[in-house]
């Protein structure tokens, strides 16, 4: 989850650098090219082939459908509203992923889990300030992909139970690279200069936040992945501040705090709260 969080930050620096240059639908396209070269090169020079192919393509495009809808409103909100904000409203996702998770995989919602969303969201809203506007249109742009990205986590964590991570990113990167090519083709722009970079660092962090996400998932429920990807918000705050001069201000302190304290329930359970209280 580390590698996500790092990830995660990496892509909306480039997103933001290539909101006033290019197409959203065109960065989307270029990260799937670039993924696609780079975790075909891996599997090839793996000798692992059998990677290429697998029995659950009907869910592998479910999942990039919903995907794709999620990640584009992600990288149009981070080109209209601040870091920050766009991370924060993109963290309603726990709702979602709770629910669909509750739902279609039969995970069980306890009560430590539900207090450590709830303590999450807390943390979001001393961030962005309950007065904040979020019926803008950029705002619901964002709330949807959240919606969007509760079902690709779902998906992904049932296709984790049969599928390497690599054959996940694979599939990924194959359905949707046709779908950026024609959505983008009305709006067609030649990348040049330092564009290319921005779009090299979007394709290559797409795959290894992917990567780890997919791993963590192999190794715990998806609504506690989920969770300790709120700490994502005090990272990007601070990036907003260093990069954008966007402004820093003392909840995001106290909100990361709250965030921490969600997180550290979902780790400790009962048994070592009165072990470590004995000793």
């Amino acid at each position: 989850m580390l590698g996500t969080l790092a990830s995660f930050c990496l892509m909306a620096i480039g997103a933001r650098e290539l909101s006033d240059h290019l197409d959203t639908l065109q960065i989307l396209f270029f990260r799937s090219v670039i993924g696609l070269i780079v975790i075909s090169l891996i599997i090839l020079c793996s000798r692992k082939v059998h990677l290429f192919r697998s029995d659950r393509v009907p869910l592998h495009s479910l999942r990039n459908l919903f995907h794709f809808a999620g990640q584009y409103g992600w990288f149009l909100g981070i080109g209209l509203l601040p870091l920050a904000e766009v991370f924060a409203l993109e963290f309603t996702v726990p709702f979602w992923t709770l629910l669909v998770a509750s739902i279609f995989l039969k995970e069980q919602l306890t009560q430590r889990k539900v207090l450590s969303i709830i303590l999450g969201i807390m943390g979001v809203l001393i961030i962005v300030k309950p007065g904040i506007e979020i019926v803008s249109y950029a705002s619901w742009i964002v709330l949807g992909s959240a919606m969007f990205y509760a079902f690709s986590h779902t998906a992904t964590k049932s296709l984790s139970t049969s599928e390497d991570p690599m054959t996940i990113l694979f599939m990924m990167c194959l359905i949707q690279l046709p779908i950026g090519f024609f959505l983008s083709i009305d709006v067609w722009q030649n990348p040049i200069n330092a564009q290319w970079f921005w779009l090299v660092v979007i394709g290559l962090t797409a795959l290894t936040a992917h990567y780890c996400m997919t791993k963590a998932m192999q190794h715990a429920e998806v609504s506690v992945v989920v969770v300790i990807d709120f700490m994502r918000l005090p990272l990007i705050a601070l990036v907003g501040v260093a990069l954008y001069s966007e402004s820093f201000e003392i909840g995001i302190v106290f909100g990361a705090a709250l965030m921490l304290v969600g997180n550290l329930l979902n780790f400790i359970s009962p048994k070592k709260l009165i072990t470590n209280s004995q000793g």
